[in-house]
């Protein structure tokens, strides 16, 4: 019997994981000019830190996580998101009480039992950022404007998409004037949209059923219930925006699927993910933290998808960094192959990726396979080599060749410029 990998998973091979060391090499350098700390929770959590901080009423609670029972009969879930779990992180080590401003990010991967689809998978990977402690406006912008720099960074298209949502002073209106509206087309609604028109009326402006959409483009919209607080805290949101010289459009209909954000709601979309567009949203979420057991807090977030990333990115053509040596050594006889490996450790040791053979072939194959691997130079040594204590260093790239002393060898190709990063400086 073979086996395979579960239904909605995927491996991720060597050809595929560069891809994926350079988009997080991105987001890391974005986030440490941005002075946010990384932070790690354990992939599962106690079931109510989802049930209470995503909302009962979700499709993520409702049916996609997973969840089971340990030996002890406590229920645990595999987390789904990020933002309840670092929440949870913040207030079981006092973070707030520490320090004024939180600024947190996450890489890692998630779990949700949904239909896979292009882009979307059963175990997926995420990673976002959260600043925990100020309901300063500019906090908002300053999440999106990192989004918006790894996005470009990485050769990413996108239209930002930005709404608000109230807060729950503004909301209760709205939502009675949006009930009253969908209670006079609700034989017509999708049963999901029908349902949701009384326990969460506003995701159903989110359906994407197209009757759903026909049957609600004449809705109430929120901005219209916004009480000064929050149209102050928009408008100043995207005056901010303004001023960075982002992009975006006002969309009334836009919610968030969680039921915890308040206030700013937003979302970049890309034209090259088709009907499903989404890369990545976010937004404030002023109450989370109080409803998970802290203080009040005001918070504001974003996440995306990295799998939906590359797809953009790989339909874009973007020139992804090689995964190749910068030296390939070859050895012609049982010395220089003895050679090879003891000085392939020094290089490797002074931050040089190297190669060599292992297979004892022929100079010719291994000069084919040092091509292969789009080494930029191979060190030749033999017999007179040997003697002469002295390696033939050809390049690659430019067909040039020259003899280099062995122990010359590692302040040679650091003197070039070679990084471990494996690329030269300019």
């Amino acid at each position: 019997m073979t086996y395979k990998s579960v239904k909605g998973t995927r491996d991720l091979l060597p050809a595929d994981t560069s891809a994926w060391l350079h988009v997080e090499h991105v987001i890391r350098t974005v986030m440490e000019e941005f002075r946010y700390g990384e932070i790690r929770t354990p992939v599962f959590e106690e079931t109510a830190v989802f049930a209470r901080g995503i909302g009962e009423e979700t499709d993520i609670v409702g049916k996609e996580m997973y969840t089971f029972e340990d030996k002890g009969g406590s229920s645990l879930t595999l987390r789904p998101e990020m933002t309840a779990p670092v929440i949870r992180s913040f207030i079981q080590h006092s973070m707030g009480e520490q320090t004024q401003l939180n600024k947190l990010y996450y890489i890692g991967p998630m779990f949700r039992q949904e239909r896979p689809q292009a882009g979307r998978f059963r175990q997926f990977h995420q990673f976002g950022f959260e600043s925990i402690g100020q309901d300063n406006p500019a906090c908002d912008a300053e999440i999106i404007a990192m989004a918006a720099e790894i996005f470009r960074r990485l050769g990413i298209h996108f239209t930002l998409k930005i709404n608000s949502v109230g807060d729950p002073v503004c909301r209760p209106r709205y939502r009675e004037a949006l009930q009253e509206f969908l209670r006079d087309v609700h034989d017509e609604l999708s049963p999901d949209s029908q349902r949701r028109t009384e326990t969460n009326p506003m995701r159903v402006l989110d359906s994407k059923n197209t009757r759903d959409r026909e049957l609600t483009a004449d809705a109430p919209v929120i901005i219209d219930y916004l009480t000064d607080e929050c149209r102050e805290h928009f408008e100043r949101t995207l005056a901010y925006l303004d001023e960075l010289g982002i992009s975006y459009e006002v969309d009334p209909r836009l919610v968030r699927g969680l039921d915890y954000y308040t206030k700013t709601a937003f979302e970049f979309v890309s034209t090259d993910l088709g009907s499903q567009d989404a890369l990545g949203g976010g937004g404030r979420y002023d109450g989370l933290v109080e409803q998970l057991g802290g203080k009040p807090t005001p918070a504001v977030g974003f996440a995306a998808g990295i799998e939906r990333m590359l797809i953009v990115m790989e339909k874009n053509g973007y020139d992804f960094p090689a995964s190749e040596p910068a030296v390939y050594i070859v050895g012609m006889d049982d010395e220089s192959r003895q050679w090879a490996f003891m000085k392939a450790m020094e290089l490797r040791r002074a931050g040089i990726p190297t190669e060599i053979d292992y297979a004892a072939r022929s100079v010719k194959a291994q000069m084919r396979e040092a091509n292969k691997l789009g080494a930029r130079f191979v060190v030749l040594a033999g017999d007179s080599e040997m003697q002469d204590a002295a390696a033939q260093v050809k390049d690659m790239r430019e067909g040039t060749q020259e003899s280099v002393e062995f122990d010359r060898l590692a302040s040679y190709f650091s003197g070039l410029g070679i990084h471990k990063d494996n690329t030269e400086t300019r």
